[in-house]
């Protein structure tokens, strides 16, 4: 893998959205790179965002910044329908690539990103934030420790009001689908990074509200999904359940976890806190135990593990395939909820 020879990581990023704020915060927190450019549709609304994200150029030609051969990353944070023509022209292009999740509109262009990426040297990474979370990296070593056995059962929640800051959320065409697509996807990679491969699903799947008010004042329809129920059934046999939902006033903080093993209980991110554990085999304690986590800026432990890959200090990962198994369960549950039966979600070949 060819390495970035300056010290900072020259980054351009292309999508003026909402995400852009927790892309940039996180470069910077994390250190090591300097965010060059931001790229957007509409050149008022972008050059308002970079004068408050404090980036000094802006331009609403993404290949202007792939032409530019002092850039050595782009943060890819466009809509959903853009995200394979421009992972592919910048990975044709020679950049490193962080591409906001979900990776594309469908499987098959999942597979041609990821077959332009094999071509320019595996310079692709596909942002899953909440691996990256503290309490998950704690689990994560938990379970590879095998302290807690054998895991039983597992229910995991993604839950917000929905996407109120633009209408292409809500518009089929745009995107491929709802609130499996546009969040539960982050609750598929957890599952999958935590617990191993998916071999079936299960789904239920409704439109509560039709209707949205967006935050500017102005009323969208919507057809999509936005309230799910699934069911995962684990290559290791472990067992799931997932609770989407685009409709809740309150929701919950970016993922709830329940986990059940042999030896103990462990919560992530509900009333107990970040991570909690009862396992009095375990801690000596019959009762629930907090860990302690270092403070650490959110984003951060996220863009400095990319920015690692970037100047070649750390390997590539796993998440462009992971990218595309995510979306592939979701074709799964869509699958599933169309016909009422369980439905294959990864084949051995594809784990």
């Amino acid at each position: 893998m060819s390495r970035v020879t300056p010290k900072s990581v020259s980054v351009a990023i292309i999508g003026a959205g909402f995400i852009s704020d927790y892309h940039v915060n996180g470069l910077r927190a994390a250190g090591g790179s300097d965010i060059v450019a931001l790229v957007g549709r509409r050149p008022e609304t972008t050059a308002r965002k970079a004068e408050v994200l404090g980036i000094g150029r802006i331009e609403t030609d993404y290949r202007r910044v792939l032409d530019d051969r002092s850039i050595d990353a782009v943060v890819v944070a466009s809509p959903d329908d853009t995200h394979e023509r421009i992972a592919i022209d910048s990975l044709q292009a020679g950049k490193h690539v962080l591409l906001q999740k979900p990776m594309a509109l469908d499987s098959a262009q999942c597979r041609a990103i990821i077959h332009a990426d094999a071509l320019a040297g595996r310079r692709l990474t596909v942002s899953f934030m909440h691996r990256y979370f503290p309490e998950v990296r704690w689990l994560r070593d938990l379970l590879a420790a095998g302290t807690l056995g054998a895991v039983h059962s597992v229910r995991i929640r993604n839950a917000t009001p929905g996407a109120d800051w633009g209408d292409w959320f809500f518009t089929p065409g745009n995107v491929s689908g709802g609130v499996v697509m546009q969040l539960g996807v982050h609750g598929i990679d957890l599952c999958r990074h935590l617990f191993g491969a998916i071999a079936s699903v299960g789904a239920e799947m409704m439109t509560a509200r039709p209707e949205r008010r967006l935050a500017d004042g102005r009323m969208v329809r919507s057809q999509l999904e936005d309230n799910v129920f699934a069911t995962y059934r684990f290559a290791n046999g472990i067992q799931a359940s997932h609770e989407m939902s685009y409709s809740e006033l309150q929701g919950c903080d970016r993922f709830r976890l329940e986990l059940y093993a042999e030896n103990g209980t462990v919560w992530l991110r509900t009333e107990r806190g970040l991570a909690a554990l009862y396992a009095p085999a375990v801690t000596g304690k019959a009762e629930w135990v907090v860990p302690p986590f270092n403070d650490e800026a959110f984003g951060e432990a996220h863009h400095r593990h990319w920015l690692s890959i970037v100047r070649g200090d750390t390997p590539p990962d796993d998440t462009a395939l992971a990218g595309l198994q995510s979306v592939t369960i979701a074709e799964a549950i869509y699958a599933a909820a169309r016909s009422g039966q369980r439905t294959l979600a990864e084949t051995e070949a594809e784990r």
